[in-house]
């Protein structure tokens, strides 16, 4: 193109070219508010559940303890888990799920040392994701569509689950995701290619999802990237588990959720090879399962079926679904988020599949009704999940709260402390939290909750008879109101 066609004679852009780019400015700001909007209402969701005590030790004060050494330039101890299981105070984060990506997270905690930082970042990460979703979403289907789709994934349930539930590592995945589908789908391979990388430092598990990516390449054509995108996948899971872990103390049977299967992969192996048809059902053979299958797939209207991307999420997907853990089949936790966006670009491939095969590929009424559709499911499902809290004032009154808050202002800086569940992430920034549990860890304070059952108790009366116990053993109480307890050795 000549100088005299890109630029008019005064040397502003052309009419169409200036339009151009004040349409796609609009586009920009428009998105960029709804990203906002987003993060915020996860921010919110999290931070209110920190500030009333709804938040809990397992696992928000894992991650802070964590990124707090990173951020100390120091190897990742988690000591509350350490204790928990019973390897140590030294025990370090890697050798529970391999995140080193937490590290980035360390620089924040200069600016402020603390759980919130961690609810904060997260609501950001996952809000990260829109702007490539919109962006991915335009070019297949078009602009209305693209806020339609953008708007689904930010109402959408495995995102609430998540951000309610904590700070996991799952915050990294979305964005990950959406960069990696997105600059392939534009052509910008290595950025792609990067991304992907990337989502080895998330978990240990996450070469399943690079492995299902080398699926979904392999039969979209592109057979030696597939080929080799799924070899490194599963060679990287098997490093990981099998000699990373244990250099840092953790141990691969940790992980093992398959013993219905056999006792380690070669037994599951072979276990699958001799009731194939058994293994074929195992995702299906509970209710739960079901449940949570359909409603990965029904916000798309079970479109992303027709897309190969979603082959990205099924090694993962089978992960949960073939294990012996209930939680892993649930909806209630932050595991579907680990395959919403990919799930959600298949629902938009799978559109435009469907269109194409109708031969109504430039149908833009069609186009706008299922992404309609799409939004208005999300809608319909969050009364169902944690977003809708957001909009109960209920959400935001704690009774419990001012009794918790003074019993924490009891306990000094610096010191090691025993305390519940959902006690702990309110003493994280200034103490060494373990968690309060039938095992003392003769910890020189303690916090006890005499009035509500407390995880990793068996029952209430076990809480009620430990206090009684420290008793025994020399703990003297300093603080009781509303059922806390605060005990000093």
């Amino acid at each position: 193109m000549t100088a005299g066609t890109d630029l008019a004679p005064d040397g502003a852009a052309p009419p169409a070219r200036r339009g151009w780019r004040v349409s796609l400015s609009g586009h920009r700001l428009r998105v960029g508010v709804m990203t906002l909007l987003a993060a915020v209402a996860y921010a919110v969701l999290g931070l209110v559940k920190l500030a009333s005590f709804r938040a809990t030790t397992l696992d928000l004060v894992i991650v802070d303890q964590a990124v707090r050494n990173y951020a100390a330039f120091r190897p990742p101890y988690v000591p509350v888990l350490g204790m928990f299981h019973g390897r140590g105070l030294d025990y370090v984060q890697l050798a529970d799920h391999f995140s080193p990506i937490y590290a980035l997270l360390a620089p924040l905690y200069w600016i402020h040392d603390g759980p919130g930082t961690l609810i904060v970042a997260q609501a950001a990460l996952f809000a990260a994701a829109v702007p490539f979703l919109w962006n991915y979403t335009r070019r297949v289907l078009g602009v209305a569509p693209a806020y339609l789709v953008a708007a689904a994934y930010a109402l959408s349930w495995p995102v609430a689950q998540a951000v309610a539930f904590d700070a996991h590592e799952v915050m990294f995945v979305p964005v990950l995701t959406a960069i990696m589908i997105e600059r392939y789908h534009a052509g910008r391979e290595r950025a792609a290619f990067l991304a992907m990388l990337a989502l080895l430092l998330v978990k240990e598990d996450m070469g399943l999802m690079v492995a299902g990516i080398g699926l979904c390449l392999f039969v979209m054509g592109e057979r030696w990237r597939g080929t080799l995108c799924a070899t490194f996948g599963i060679g990287a899971v098997l490093l990981i588990r099998g000699l990373v872990t244990s250099v840092f103390g953790g141990n691969a049977q940790d992980f093992w959720a398959y013993g219905h299967l056999g006792p380690d992969v070669p037994g599951a192996l072979l276990g699958i090879a001799r009731d194939p048809l058994a293994a074929l059902l195992l995702p299906f053979s509970e209710e739960t399962k079901v449940d949570t299958l359909f409603l990965l797939t029904w916000p798309t209207l079970m479109l992303c079926l027709l897309s190969p991307l979603s082959l990205a999420a099924l090694p993962h997907v089978l992960e949960r679904m073939l294990s012996d853990r209930p939680q892993w089949w649930q909806a209630d936790f932050q595991y579907s988020a680990f395959t919403v966006v990919i799930i959600i670009c298949a629902g938009v491939d799978g559109a435009a599949r469907l269109l194409r095969l109708l031969e109504r590929s430039d149908d833009a009424t069609l186009k706008l009704l299922w992404s309609a559709a799409a939004c208005v499911i999300a809608l319909t499902l969050v009364p169902r999940f944690a977003f809708d809290q957001l909009y109960h004032p209920s959400f935001y009154k704690e009774p419990k709260a001012a009794a918790a808050a003074e019993a924490v202002s009891k306990v000094p800086d610096g010191v090691l402390v025993e305390a519940p569940n959902s006690v702990g992430p309110a003493l994280t920034a200034r103490a060494t939290v373990l968690l309060w549990g039938p095992t003392s860890h003769n910890a020189p304070w303690v916090i006890a909750d005499t009035a509500r059952w407390e995880f990793p108790f068996g029952s209430f009366d076990q809480q009620v008879a430990k206090v009684g116990e420290l008793q025994a053993q020399g703990y003297v109480i300093v603080y009781e109101r509303d059922g806390y307890v605060v005990l000093r050795r």
